[in-house]
């Protein structure tokens, strides 16, 4: 009988912006759940190729089934907050989204927290647009969020790349 491969090995390998195998995995993890912590484990590979196809894979998963994840919280807003990769952060930021109504109150302030260190200095256009999308979602209930928000949508509508600049003037226009 044939071993099955690790995700890892089936996330690896290929053109880097492809998904390569990622909606294969996604496919085997819902329909095991016990598996979604070997994709989770992903995030520890030496590979920045398979940590990005991981992220994409656990967004896909958070779309169909976004109760799954909620033991994987924690470990989102600490260890997944502390990479240094772009794909994860704003990953990150679209998890803490879609998230959101099934965290503790201790996760959201703390999401909030990570999502807006990741405003205030990170560079990555998706990273900034991710981020400014959640956030300013919150913001719209939330007016001390809102308070700390404009001037960061303020200082980000003048940026250089278009994306950037109309998504905090968009977000501004909302708020």
């Amino acid at each position: 009988m044939m071993k099955s491969r690790s995700f890892e090995e089936m996330l690896t390998g290929g053109h880097p912006n492809s998904l390569g195998q990622t909606v294969a995995v996604v496919e085997l993890v819902l329909a095991d759940r016990d598996r979604l912590g070997e994709l989770y484990a992903c995030y520890q590979s030496d590979d920045e190729v398979v940590r990005l196809r991981t992220s994409n894979a656990l967004k896909r998963i958070s779309r169909e089934k976004p109760a799954w994840l909620v033991p994987l919280i924690d470990g989102f807003l600490t260890e997944i907050a502390d990479l240094d990769q772009a794909s994860a952060q704003w990953t990150l930021a679209d998890l803490c989204q879609t998230l959101a109504p099934l965290m503790s109150p201790a996760q959201r302030q703390q999401a909030e927290a990570v999502l807006k260190r990741n405003l205030a200095h990170h560079n990555d256009w998706i990273v900034l647009n991710q981020t400014m999308k959640t956030l300013g979602e919150w913001a719209k209930d939330d007016p001390e969020l809102q308070h700390w928000l404009v001037p960061h949508l303020e200082r980000l509508s003048g940026d250089g790349r278009k994306s950037v600049a109309k998504t905090a003037a968009k977000i501004l226009n909302q708020l």
